[in-house]
């Protein structure tokens, strides 16, 4: 595994990080996908803030594991695994990547595979990318995992699964 940046965490997230992740969650958005989705979407995820928050409250008061990157000025990504939500995957494919988040400014670092690293390792999982995010779909693809053809429908644009056996 490759060191993190001089200053940089890794951490679990708790309920009293909901503030904060919530802000970097909407940053990170913003980051990624300006460009990718229409502008709208990303508009109205920062119309209820309040909400988010509580909804982050909720996810890391139940069981859900929220991995942040913390720098010197405060967090700079997140990641978040748990069991697989899709009935259509092979057995072996339990996990899911629900989420892995890194401000653009850190890109490029390797927080984004530190977090990546302490949220699945090297297990078998599948996660979902928005298609035309060639940036992480490359990304996805130096740490094993292959587009399987499957694709779903969201408000913020199409999705295309990837997977990964074990090693």
């Amino acid at each position: 595994m490759s060191p993190l940046p001089d200053g940089v965490t890794i951490r679990r997230a708790t309920p009293d990080d909901a503030p904060a992740l919530a802000h970097l969650h909407l940053d990170v958005w913003d980051d990624a996908y300006t460009g990718l989705m229409d502008q709208a979407v990303l508009d109205d995820r920062r119309a209820n803030v309040e909400g988010r928050i509580q909804r982050w409250r909720e996810i890391l008061a139940e069981h859900e594991r929220t991995l942040l990157a913390v720098g010197p000025e405060g967090l700079v990504g997140f990641a978040g695994a748990g069991p697989g939500r899709d009935n259509d995957v092979s057995p072996e494919l339990d996990l899911e990547l629900h989420a892995l988040y890194v401000r653009a400014a850190w890109w490029g670092t390797g927080i984004g595979y530190a977090l990546l690293e302490d949220a699945i390792g090297d297990r078998a999982a599948y996660l979902w990318v928005l298609a035309g995010n060639e940036r992480a779909i490359r990304f996805y693809e130096r740490q094993g995992f292959r587009r399987d053809g499957t694709e779903d429908e969201h408000d913020e644009g199409r999705h295309v699964r990837m997977v990964r056996a074990g090693t």
